[in-house]
């Protein structure tokens, strides 16, 4: 299955938000729009032409756009409230866990320029906990699709799911390479069958998993590949299934290993049938101002740490 997944290009998966919001709105006229002043980094444009009557720019006032949207909701609308995924979590905590969360407000909080490979604006911006502070929110569905085309259509699902959203995406130019039709909220995507090693990813590292998982089958080892897009809820039978074959598995994403994805796995396994897990994401620390590609190799976010991991997690066995 590894020589079936083509790139058919390569677009910011921010552009497939941008596109996805459009088109949700198009069919779905309760779909209203906020900012906080970056309109044009979440790539609004064309929503704004099309519905400026639906665009709120609430400005540097993040606290207040998410009241806003929670109000919003009370009459019935859709509200997707833009900006960095920095601002849109940990500068907004408490609007967020008060107003939205805990009265199950359908708020769609959708956060740009995540992780690492935000690059030159450095470690303010570069946040590296929101998975972990949104998923232990009750109720809250968090979502890290892995390309363009996952965005574009994890944008437009949550306009008909219900309840509070955490959609997260990033920056930079990444290769496309799955299709909108396989995305499914809370359904993991199997990108290929293995027997060695389980490999878990999301985000922008389902990408560099794939390269890892193709140097690792040439080297005899054979990877099942699993991209968990919905970190919560968490599709406990897929995760269960891969490591019942593999009994050993690696866990990959851009963000801190405590509270996120790999958290969310080990719990899965500890429960249902303990494995040997090795985890690749930063190592409780923040991150630094440069060049995208740069950071994730400094920060052992690349192909080769997948690898080491995954030849470790199989001599663990």
């Amino acid at each position: 299955m590894l020589s079936k997944i083509e790139v058919t290009g390569k677009k910011d998966t921010r552009s497939g938000f941008g596109d996805g919001i459009l088109e949700a709105a198009t069919v779905n006229e309760n779909i209203v729009a906020l900012t906080a002043d970056l309109a044009g980094s979440l790539k609004l444009g064309g929503f704004i032409k099309a519905f400026p009557e639906r665009f709120i720019q609430c400005g540097i006032a993040e606290a207040n756009m998410i009241g806003i949207a929670a109000g919003l909701t009370i009459g019935g609308k859709i509200p997707y409230t833009t900006t960095f995924a920095n601002f849109s979590t940990g500068r907004v905590y408490d609007q967020i866990r008060q107003s939205v969360a805990y009265s199950g407000k359908n708020v769609k909080i959708c956060a740009s320029h995540a992780g690492l490979t935000l690059g030159e604006d450095g470690a303010t911006h570069q946040i590296l906990e929101d998975i972990g502070l949104m998923k232990m929110l009750p109720g809250m569905t968090v979502i890290v699709p892995c390309d363009y085309n996952q965005t574009k259509a994890a944008t437009k699902a949550i306009a008909k799911y219900d309840g509070p959203v955490y959609l997260r995406f990033g920056r930079p130019v990444w290769p496309i390479f799955t299709k909108e039709e396989d995305f499914v909220i809370g359904k993991a995507q199997i990108l290929n069958e293995g027997k060695d090693v389980s490999i878990f990813a999301c985000g922008h590292m389902v990408w560099i998993a794939v390269e890892a998982a193709k140097i690792l089958e040439a080297k005899g080892i054979s990877v099942d590949l699993i991209n968990i897009h919905t970190i919560k809820p968490l599709d406990a039978e897929a995760i269960i299934a891969s490591i019942k074959k593999t009994k050993c598995a690696v866990t990959a994403e851009e963000h801190n290993i405590i509270g996120g994805l790999g958290d969310s796995v080990a719990q899965v396994a500890v429960k249902n049938f303990p494995i040997p897990i090795e985890f690749v994401g930063t190592n409780d620390t923040f991150g630094e101002s440069g060049k995208p590609e740069e950071l994730l190799v400094k920060y052992g976010l690349d192909a080769a740490h997948i690898i080491a991991a995954a030849e470790k997690a199989i001599g663990r066995k």
